[in-house]
């Protein structure tokens, strides 16, 4: 009996202290999930927001990540995964009435994005 079982081999990748909200890169990120390596970083030029430039290049990335490494082709590439994650935030502090600090916290957000390819592989039962 041979039965074939679906591995998923993949490369991922990753940036760190991104600045802007997690929020604002989510709605870019929950467009491109599951979507192939040909659409995905093509859909976030044609937004006019500005988490879609560092998403993409994410993509090029991980697809690169995928070819050099692993030897997979960029066509049978998949976004398996993709994540945000909200990170530490910079602190400053603005000038406030009567010498008063006020204290200003602008986010930074952590991106990782899995690309994986779907091999159909053969197992045979003993």
């Amino acid at each position: 009996m041979e039965n074939e079982k679906k591995s998923e081999v993949g490369a991922q990748a990753l940036a760190k202290n991104i600045r802007m909200s997690a929020t604002k890169v989510r709605r870019i990120i929950d467009r491109i999930q599951g979507c192939s390596y040909e659409e995905a970083p093509v859909s976030p030029e044609f937004m006019p927001h500005k988490a879609c430039y560092p998403v993409s290049k994410l993509v090029l990335s991980a697809a690169a990540n995928a070819s050099t490494n692993l030897g997979l082709s960029k066509s049978n590439l998949f976004i398996s995964e993709a994540r945000v994650d909200n990170s530490t935030y910079l602190k400053r502090f603005r000038p406030r009435a009567q010498g008063r600090g006020y204290p200003i916290r602008k986010p930074t957000c952590q991106i990782t994005i899995k690309l994986n390819s779907r091999l159909t592989k053969k197992q045979n039962k003993g």
